[in-house]
């Protein structure tokens, strides 16, 4: 199960855990990264200070390969700087061409991953220096770059991109997704939505307990509907109370959706949460956590119940090997 992926970076499985900016603890990247996979830590969205407090708690708790990820609708240099300061050793690059962002992390040592939505951007990328393309298919919770579904993507991005190792992402949640992408020409995968019922997630029990009720019917894609914070960035999350206010509204545009400004939960970090604002339910909200951007991809309907980090790292590998044992000899 040790795959090109697994020798670039330096890890022992090719499981990587989807950076969700929020929810992901330090504690989480540690225990993925531990447990023989990558952990990425989405630390783009807090302030410099705390990216350098965050890094250093991680290499406390794990003495293995991680990253950090950042956001190239919200670059900082002054964020990647700090990491490169602080040795981490994989920068995970999101949403935009990277601009000077890869050539400046590699410069410093890192290793970068480069996640793109089409075989176009993730060969342009790649020609560029990447040491891997994550492959983010339509199915994918959270934030979604591309339109086009995984079991057609991952080859075509495999086949653009040559050596490159590739990561598929989207609707992967256990081992049998895993062995899929790697007959896909896959060399990892890319996990969230699974990650979400770590024992580690700092997950508020609201949203965890509509990710365990899920099927795979019950999440939906918008181009720009919980859009307050980050504009024009289509996303997948569960079914709510708000998008079907939204749709029994007929959809209208942003300024004239129903109960927009509304304020529906607290964040004791970050204050009121309104109505359609792009944030993640993390476990420090109260209010009406159903109403908020409950993020999740279409393999929601393979969580079903709360472990430990490793346990899941482990349990996927051990369910590819056997999958794909059960496919040679049919």
């Amino acid at each position: 199960m040790r795959t090109e992926f697994c020798r670039t970076f330096g890890i022992d499985y090719p499981v990587v855990l989807a950076p969700m900016a929020g929810v992901v603890s330090d504690a989480l990247v540690a225990a993925v990264s531990n447990a023989g996979g990558l952990g990425l830590a989405p630390l783009w969205h807090i302030d410099a200070n705390e990216l350098r407090k965050s890094v250093r708690n991680i290499k406390k708790l794990t003495d293995k390969p991680f990253g950090v990820n950042l956001n190239m609708d919200f670059p900082s240099i002054e964020h990647l700087d700090i990491c490169l300061e602080e040795g981490v050793e994989v920068i995970s690059i999101f949403w935009k061409a990277p601009g000077d962002m890869l050539a400046h992390a590699k410069s410093g040592g890192a290793k970068v991953i480069y996640t793109a939505g089409d075989a176009a951007d993730a060969k342009a990328v790649a020609d560029l220096g990447a040491d891997a393309i994550c492959a983010q298919g339509w199915e994918a919770g959270g934030h979604v770059r591309g339109t086009v579904g995984s079991m057609a993507l991952i080859p075509a991005i495999v086949d653009a991109v040559g050596h490159v190792p590739v990561v598929a992402a989207g609707g992967i949640a256990d081992g049998r997704g895993l062995a899929a992408a790697l007959s896909l020409g896959a060399s990892a995968v890319w996990v969230g939505t699974r990650f979400l019922a770590a024992s580690e997630a700092y997950v508020h029990t609201d949203y965890l307990s509509h990710l365990l009720d899920a099927s795979e019917n019950d999440t939906a894609y918008f181009d720009n509907l919980f859009n307050i914070d980050w504009p024009n960035a289509p996303h997948r999350v569960l079914k709510n109370s708000t998008t079907q206010m939204w749709e029994n509204a007929g959809r209208p545009k942003s300024g004239q959706r129903p109960g927009e400004g509304d304020v529906v939960a607290f964040s004791k970090k970050k204050g009121d949460v309104l109505r359609y604002q792009s944030k993640t339910p993390s476990a420090d909200l109260t209010g009406d956590v159903e109403a908020i951007s409950m993020w999740a991809g279409q393999g929601v309907s393979m969580v079903r119940k709360v472990q430990p980090a490793g346990d899941i790292v482990r349990e996927i590998v051990i369910e590819a090997k056997e999958a794909l044992e059960r496919s040679l000899h049919q």
